[in-house]
């Protein structure tokens, strides 16, 4: 009933149209996403592609295991239907063998007893753009008001957010080279589909932060940002923010923050009105 495919034997038009359609659908799940970020990617399929759970793997001396690639949050198992907790069992326990160690980060929509709760936030776009802004926290709905006379907020190439964010944050968090090449490529396709938003704030056209975020049918996810001092200093990741919330008000879009278990980041995430919307870890130890 459920099979494992590998990547060759996939068939990608029942695939993609089984992650657009679900209910928990993920821009991360497309195959041209994984295309990009995964080393190596198979799938397992219940019955004719009616629910899918890709799993991204890699070899470490000669061992294969299933990882969380870079750019990529949430994966798991996805459906047009509801998945239930003992279809979700049977897909865990579907996993092949041969993948000796597991770590999966499942979607919201992935609820078993046993997973470990990790932390994400969103925010429907489902209401007038002042009523959003009536949500924010006080402090925030000031550095909007005070702080967006000083910046302009317009679109930015890529490449150019990418080498700031390397110069300002990358060192930080001890990201590779080798996940850039993967995102400088996942970006020229985003690109291509119109499923990519570069947005930055300047001032006097200096280039003080910026954001990218992907567009889905039913999110908009923030990838991630970057800022340098003048921009921390004018808190100008709050103005792009606000400009993304106030450009899709009235909208069935979810803006998908993405989530932190850093106090601070949550704090700011939760500061526009955002609620909690847990996602799920899974592993499986090294085993011979």
């Amino acid at each position: 009933m459920i099979r494992y495919l590998s990547r060759k034997e996939l068939n990608e038009a029942k695939y993609n149209a089984c992650i657009q359609q679900a209910l928990n659908t993920r821009i991360y799940a497309y195959s041209w996403y994984l295309d990009c970020v995964a080393d190596n990617w198979g799938v397992l399929v219940y019955k004719d592609y009616l629910a899918v759970m890709p799993l991204p793997w890699r070899t470490k001396y000669f061992v294969k295991y299933i990882y969380p690639p870079c750019w990529t949050q949430q994966l798991g198992v996805f459906s047009s239907e509801i998945i239930s907790e003992n279809l979700m069992q049977s897909f865990l326990t579907s996993i092949p063998n041969v993948f000796k160690k597991q770590t999966i980060y499942l979607n919201s929509a992935n609820r078993l007893p046993q997973l470990q709760n990790k932390t994400n936030f969103i925010l429907p776009l489902n209401k007038p753009y002042q009523k959003l802004l009536n949500e924010y926290r006080k402090t925030r709905k000031r550095v909007i008001n005070t702080k967006s006379k000083d910046l302009l907020v317009k679109t930015a190439k890529y490449e150019q957010v990418i080498a700031m964010f390397k110069e300002n944050t990358a060192g930080d968090l001890g990201i590779p080279e080798s996940d850039f090449i993967k995102l400088e490529n996942l970006c020229a396709v985003l690109l291509k589909k119109q499923q990519l938003k570069v947005m930055a704030t300047y001032k006097k056209n200096l280039l003080c932060a910026a954001a990218f975020f992907l567009i889905d049918n039913k999110r908009i996810v923030y990838l991630f940002s970057t800022t340098n001092k003048i921009g921390k200093a004018l808190n100008a990741m709050s103005i792009i923010i606000d400009s993304v919330i106030k450009k899709h008000e009235n909208s069935s879009c979810i803006l998908d923050f993405e989530g932190s278990e850093v106090k601070g980041i949550a704090f700011f995430f939760k500061s526009f009105g955002a609620e909690l919307e847990p996602y799920f870890l899974f592993e499986k130890p090294f085993s011979f």
